[in-house]
């Protein structure tokens, strides 16, 4: 089988929670992909932006010449031609669940993404959070504590081993580091299992490396 030929365009790590989940999808996973980094920050970055992404927005994954954009899309695009890779649960029930709760962290949590932006370098940030945010801690919280309890046997992530659905957590673990969020039960294990994660420490150093050279 030929392998494709995968590019995934990006903003500044840093920043950039929808480039980290696709990231971390390809990376954890072994999948090989050129990336392209691109400071949509700086003029000449977002008119390159503007230029190259389809939606203008980040991320943007290339299979050979064809475009796919949006971070949920591409991870079930990279669930169909990779399927070796189990990228989601393979039992239903489990699978209909990560489903469930990735497409809430891609549509929802709204009061997390206008109060606690991410920031992945930073700690000890304070904001008080407002209602709908704390709302969102706590929705969040009761979601990696219900998975784990019914679906985590056989590792430490949501479903037992690494899925789509980690993925699209991920960017909340380092925000609730970044703000000093405390988690209790399985939760708490389940953001040090998440921040541990080898790709995870590859985003985060990419992103201290970028911030070094004034990007982020």
């Amino acid at each position: 089988m030929t392998t494709p030929d995968l590019k995934l365009l990006i903003g500044p790590k840093n920043r950039s929670s929808w480039s980290m989940r696709a990231w971390l999808i390809l990376t954890h996973f072994g999948i090989p992909f050129a990336e392209d980094n691109v400071d949509y920050n700086k003029p000449q970055g977002y008119r390159r932006l503007k230029e190259i992404s389809p939606s203008s927005w980040v991320p943007v994954l290339w299979n050979g010449e064809l475009a796919v954009w949006d971070t949920l899309a591409i991870a079930e695009h990279l669930a169909e031609i990779f399927p070796e890779h189990e990228l989601w649960p393979t039992d239903v029930s489990a699978r209909a669940r990560a489903r469930s709760v990735t497409a809430e962290m891609h549509s929802g949590f709204g009061g997390i993404r206008n109060e606690m932006h991410m920031v992945i370098t930073a700690t000890g940030l304070f904001v008080a959070p407002g209602r709908e945010c704390r709302d969102d801690i706590l929705r969040i919280q009761h979601i990696w504590n219900k998975c784990r309890t019914e679906f985590g046997e056989g590792g430490p992530f949501l479903f037992g081993k690494f899925s789509i659905a980690d993925a699209f957590y991920a960017p909340v673990v380092a925000r609730f580091r970044t703000y000093g969020i405390k988690c209790d039960g399985a939760a708490a294990d389940y953001a040090e299992a998440i921040w541990a994660l080898p790709a995870m420490q590859a985003w985060l150093k990419g992103a201290e490396a970028e911030v070094r050279d004034g990007i982020g």
